[in-house]
């Protein structure tokens, strides 16, 4: 195949890539990778190689690579009309389709849609919101947010802080100081190996009280969780947490932000995480799979409730002020609209949740008897395979180590696109919605010889 010899050198020279070893990259010593193409589960690269890709970018080509439908409605709307602002109840057909489409597939509590174009920015619109809330019913010292420790929320200052990785605050002052976290919702890292699951519900439901107490309940605006915890690790929350939580928010006066820019829109085999653990949020992010990342879109669904309070604001103060130059940009939106409608034409939801469930089967089949395998767990079409030092101990490996990349990187000499998931040897598949039960028998026979590879 003809290349560009020049574009690995400019590649070196010129372009910062996020998260990445800056250092080793600009000096060539870690690879890079140029995609030039895809169709439905895999993507090419220059040199002609072809990949399953089973985490569909970073959770979110939900409907796979190369969907014409989805290209054609964006061309569409690039020579109809490529771009007009938001502002001042300026709309398009694209982005007021869209609102009602998603309204019609959220929770019936939900009321507006306000956009943005990733889900950090959704989530620093929803803590402006939360805080703006709070000062319009007078409580201005009702503004600290709750997160989880291994909870993913994005990588701006307040949407990094809210992040509880440690890679996402090490030399970046973060978090701020309105964020606190709480425990994770991750039971086979619990402390105490000898809590049954119930136990470790209501230990984490302790926790979160012993902590509204000690900051004061007056002074907390909100709790932010995924319903699944995405990046932290791909870990469906033990049973009866959701349960367990919302009932202390509740008591406390406590909004609660659902963050399904993973999870929304078919990832669980469900519309949304939301209606599949039973959670009652006050705002939804929403993100990846609104578009399935044809083109940049997110947004933070407002429940009826703060609606209320939003509008008494402006009826106080005047236009809220709050907007970003690109919300409701109208080729997102007719993204957003094209893919919506393919999710549905091609039941790719039900099959999300029919072969995801077959993949996690699949992969435990494939590895769970390894002896370093510590856990194979997953929720519709997400998987983890969690790699230990010693299953019985439960002794994990040196993070120097880097098992989790190294089989990441075995993983992808087969052909085979699967993420080493940060702060443990963890790794991760979301492949996308139309997987078929043979590609997830090659995901999890591949993951079994990455292994072997590494560990023997």
């Amino acid at each position: 195949m003809l290349k560009n010899d020049q574009l690995d050198q400019w590649d070196r020279e010129n372009f910062f890539h996020p998260s990445t070893h800056l250092a080793q990259f600009a000096r060539g010593e870690a690879p890079n990778r140029i995609i030039t193409g895809g169709t439905d589960c895999h993507i090419e690269d220059r040199d002609g190689n072809r990949f399953l890709d089973a985490f569909a970018g970073l959770y979110c080509v939900n409907v796979g690579y190369g969907r014409q439908d989805i290209a054609d409605a964006i061309a569409e709307q690039a020579r109809e009309l490529a771009y007009y602002h938001a502002y001042v109840g300026h709309g398009t057909e694209a982005s007021i389709t869209l609102s009602k489409m998603i309204l019609d597939r959220a929770p019936d509590h939900m009321s507006k849609v306000y956009f943005g174009l990733s889900g950090s920015d959704a989530n620093e619109t929803n803590v402006k919101l939360i805080w703006y809330y709070n000062n319009i019913l007078g409580r201005p010292e009702k503004k600290k947010i709750i997160s989880r420790w291994r909870g993913y929320h994005g990588s701006g200052l307040m949407t990094g802080s809210l992040t509880g990785l440690h890679l996402f605050h090490r030399k970046f002052d973060l978090p701020l100081s309105q964020v606190i976290h709480t425990e994770a919702p991750y039971y086979y890292r619990r402390d105490d190996t000898d809590m049954s699951e119930a136990q470790f519900v209501k230990h984490c439901a302790d926790e979160l009280e012993a902590l509204i107490a000690r900051e004061g309940a007056d002074t907390i605006a909100a709790f932010i969780g995924e319903p699944l915890l995405g990046t932290g690790g791909i870990v469906p929350p033990p049973a009866g947490y959701w349960e367990a939580i919302q009932p202390i928010l509740e008591k406390h006066d406590i909004l609660l932000v659902a963050d399904e820019v993973v999870t929304g829109f078919g990832r669980l085999g469900t519309m949304f995480g939301s209606g599949h653990y039973a959670m009652k949020p006050d705002l939804i992010t929403i993100a990846k799979g609104l578009t399935s990342a044809y083109a940049p879109l997110s947004g933070s669904i407002v429940s009826e409730r703060m609606w209320k309070v939003l509008e008494q604001g402006t009826d106080e103060t005047g236009p809220i002020g709050h907007g970003w130059t690109y919300s409701a940009h109208p080729i997102g939106a007719a993204a957003g609209v094209a893919n919506l409608k393919l999710l549905d034409e091609l039941d790719l939801i039900a099959n999300a949740g029919t072969v995801g469930a077959y993949l996690n089967a699949a992969m435990r089949d494939a590895v769970a008897g390894h002896a370093n395998v510590g856990e194979v767990r997953g929720e519709g079409m997400l998987c983890a395979v969690e790699f230990v030092q010693d299953k019985d101990s439960r002794t994990f490996f040196d993070a120097e180590d880097k098992i989790g990349p190294q089989i990441a990187g075995e993983l992808a000499k087969l052909g085979v696109i699967g993420r080493a998931m940060p702060q443990g040897d963890i790794l991760g598949f979301a492949p996308p919605f139309c997987l078929t039960r043979a590609e997830a028998d090659e995901i999890a026979g591949k993951t079994a010889r990455a292994i072997a590879a590494v560990l023997g």
